[in-house]
């Protein structure tokens, strides 16, 4: 399963998320945010309007892009999070780490501003 990944700014991307990130797509996830971290991508939007499940190798997985662009002052960003999702947010306390927006569009105008 790949990731689709579209191109906001020069600064930002959105990755859709999709139905799950979990163990057996993570892998994926990871390579789809490379490419662009490589790029000079610095800022991501993680939609999860359509996300059911995000276990925690799929939690890893966005630690991961987080420590890849934390250097460099990147963000990443939660978007339109689902409720199960929402629920492994308030469990692992990722919300003191990731902003959540409530749509993209919000994660993107505050990015541009």
């Amino acid at each position: 399963m790949s990731f689709d990944a579209e191109t906001a700014s020069s600064e930002t991307v959105i990755i859709h998320v999709g139905e799950a990130l979990d163990f057996r797509n993570a892998d994926d996830f990871k390579a789809t945010f490379q490419e662009h971290v490589d790029e000079g991508i610095r800022q991501f939007i993680l939609d999860f309007s359509d996300t059911e499940v995000l276990d925690s190798t799929g939690l890893g997985s966005i630690f991961s892009l987080y420590r890849a662009v934390s250097p460099d002052d990147g963000k990443v960003a939660f978007a339109d999070v689902s409720e199960p999702v929402q629920v492994v947010v308030q469990l692992t306390r990722t919300y003191k780490v990731f902003r959540q927006f409530p749509s993209v569009e919000a994660a993107r105008e505050a990015f541009a501003g």
